[in-house]
């Protein structure tokens, strides 16, 4: 499929959305729609320029400079601290954290695992934020996978 192809795709796509009654998972997933669509397109025009191949570090590198042709705000290496009893006990790094909204985990590997997806949810609750995408560039081309974060309920 083209990036042209692609985001005539996902823009009919936002339009059915858009167009549903007022839902409030609708809404929150439309809140976030025109983010993440920049992003995957990014993801795929990296891959059509990059193919398969290559380290982590070289797709991560490529996407900061494609995000930022988006006018996006990227953070890159942005630090995760990890709690236990209220101190400090470890530290992480997330690849990309996209407009104070969206955490992305890029992977350059022949199929994502569920452990993958699993870190993705722990930045997700690390960082108390909503949506996430896992993106890989595998050899069969870009996987991409959504990850939401279930709000906790107050009271």
């Amino acid at each position: 499929m083209s990036f042209t192809s692609f985001i005539r795709k996902l823009e009919k796509n936002k339009k059915i959305i858009l167009n549903n009654p007022v839902n409030p998972v609708h809404t929150k997933i439309v809140e976030y729609e025109e983010i993440t669509h920049k992003i995957i397109g990014a993801a795929y025009q990296v891959y059509n320029q990059l193919g398969f191949g290559f380290l982590e570090s070289v797709y991560h590198k490529a996407m900061v400079i494609e995000l930022s042709k988006h006018d996006l705000k990227v953070e890159s290496e942005k630090q995760l601290k990890v709690f236990y009893e209220d101190q400090v006990v470890g530290d992480f790094y997330i690849d990309l954290f996209i407009e104070n909204t969206v955490v992305v985990e890029l992977k350059s590997v022949k199929n994502l695992l569920k452990e993958h997806e699993v870190q993705m949810v722990n930045y997700l609750n690390g960082l108390k934020k909503e949506i996430g995408l896992l993106i890989n560039f595998g050899s069969s081309g870009v996987e991409v996978k959504r990850k939401y974060r279930k709000p906790h309920l107050v009271g």
